[in-house]
């Protein structure tokens, strides 16, 4: 008799302390298979979608540069700019975190931007240096977001492999006192800019695309190029070929 009733309920009618918390193992270890499963599948699903994305975007950009190839003139224009080379990593130096420029065009600019201080006026270096690839994302996606086709792109930002900037030679300049004109034609009224007009040819820096020029390229009074080196000079020569070009006819 209390053999039996050992082994039976307790004298309350409860059931055993170790068969009631006995665990339910199977449904558990199921859900858990489920669950981790379930996250390598939406993994791997997120990795798959990536790559194909970036393949595509990839591909897009080639298949777009293959067009505009095909638009190149026989003196070497790609709407309205010439071909120019890509700066070495050799060649470059820190101006500002994150933005260099070409060794020759910095020192230039240095003694450019002291000389101007000296008159009372503030050079900002608002960009230098860009790679090709940077330019690739500058065209292409501003051009989408603006649902610009590629000519009206091209008037106001170079196509890949075809900006001055490439060559770390070209600057495009502000005035401090008046941020608010940065890479707009209003800059053009600034005292920085009327001291550029008559001073920067002193550290052989040249507008790039004054109002009406032969390129068709728009109006930038902020966008210089310095061309004191014969290697910075071998690089302009197309562009300044056909400005010599130009003047050439205009006085016969």
């Amino acid at each position: 008799m209390k053999r039996a009733e050992r082994s039976g309920p307790n004298n309350n009618g409860e059931i055993p302390l170790a068969r009631r918390f006995k665990p339910v193992r199977g449904a558990f270890s199921s859900n858990f298979r489920y669950l981790f499963f379930g996250s390598i599948f939406l993994t791997l699903i997120s990795f798959f979608i990536t790559i194909t994305s970036n393949s595509f975007q990839r591909f897009s950009i080639a298949a777009r540069q293959k067009q505009l190839n095909s638009l190149i003139s026989p003196d070497g224009l790609l709407l309205g700019h010439f071909p120019y080379p890509e700066a070495t990593d050799s060649e470059l130096v820190l101006a500002y975190p994150g933005l260099r420029l070409h060794r020759d065009a910095f020192i230039a600019l240095r003694d450019m931007r002291a000389a101007a201080a000296y008159d009372g006026i503030s050079l900002v270096l608002l960009s230098g240096y860009r790679s090709i690839s940077l330019q690739e994302e500058i065209f292409y996606t501003n051009k989408s977001l603006r649902n610009q086709i590629a000519i009206e792109r091209a008037k106001v930002s170079a196509p890949p492999g075809y900006s001055e900037h490439s060559t770390g030679y070209a600057i495009d300049l502000g005035d401090a006192t008046m941020r608010e004109t940065d890479f707009e034609v209003t800059f053009e009224g600034t005292p920085a800019f009327k001291w550029l007009k008559r001073n920067a040819a002193k550290f052989h820096f040249v507008l790039s695309f004054p109002r009406g020029n032969s390129q068709g390229v728009s109006y930038e009074p902020w966008h210089w190029r310095f061309e004191g080196t014969v290697d910075a000079l071998r690089k302009f020569e197309p562009a300044n070929k056909r400005l010599r070009l130009e003047r050439n006819s205009k006085s016969k």
